[in-house]
């Protein structure tokens, strides 16, 4: 049974590959996988700032067969050890296995991935951010009524414009988004700064 928006829960959505580690198309394996540049120190401040941290993923890989959805498993683990020395941990991972082509509504650009998580943990979209490198990332938070954040990495190549693909902040990195994301919130400087000489239970 689905959980009820719970008032004040909030949560960041952030896309994986391109966003929160470096894009390497279809890749299943865990040696390849590296974090983005402070993406671990971000994703900190915004744990700090109360956002819970969900991962919004499109893997056509998947549809296309070019691996099992099993294989996803492996590289989850790898993005949470890599996390780890960072005091964070990612709180659950979302992804769609459909390609293109499948009329699929959680495959970014449509919502269904973000709204599924929000109805599975009770976060308020309203108050929830998406982060992405591409506009289709930006797009599904729009849709899920997030508020949203374009990394512009270069990911994007094709630049298609509408209401749903404007994003309300555009930024060149995670750090970026989080100085944001800690502004909104009204968290203090100290509150949101990352301590590396302390002790996390995630």
């Amino acid at each position: 049974m689905a959980i009820e928006l719970i008032e004040g829960r909030r949560a960041v959505f952030i896309d994986k590959d391109g966003t929160l580690i470096h894009d390497v198309p279809y890749n299943v394996d865990p040696k390849n996988v590296r974090l983005t540049m402070g993406a671990g120190r971000a994703l900190r401040r915004m744990k700090n700032a109360g956002y819970q941290l969900i991962v919004i993923s499109n893997q056509s890989g998947v549809a296309r067969g070019l691996f099992e959805e099993k294989h996803l498993l492996p590289v989850n683990r790898r993005i949470q050890t890599l996390l780890a020395s960072y005091g964070v941990k990612i709180d659950a991972f979302y992804y769609c296995p459909h390609g293109p082509d499948d009329d699929c509504e959680c495959r970014k650009p449509m919502p269904g991935m973000i709204l599924r998580a929000a109805r599975d943990h009770g976060f308020d979209p309203q108050i929830s951010w998406m982060i992405g490198d591409i506009l289709n990332d930006v797009e599904a938070g729009n849709r899920a009524g997030c508020r949203t954040i374009h990394i512009d990495n270069g990911n994007e190549t094709e630049w298609i414009r509408s209401a749903y693909r404007q994003p309300l902040y555009t930024v060149r990195d995670l750090t970026e988004a989080a100085d944001i994301i800690c502004h909104e919130a009204g968290t203090s400087v100290s509150a949101c700064a990352v301590r590396p000489d302390a002790v996390f239970h995630c």
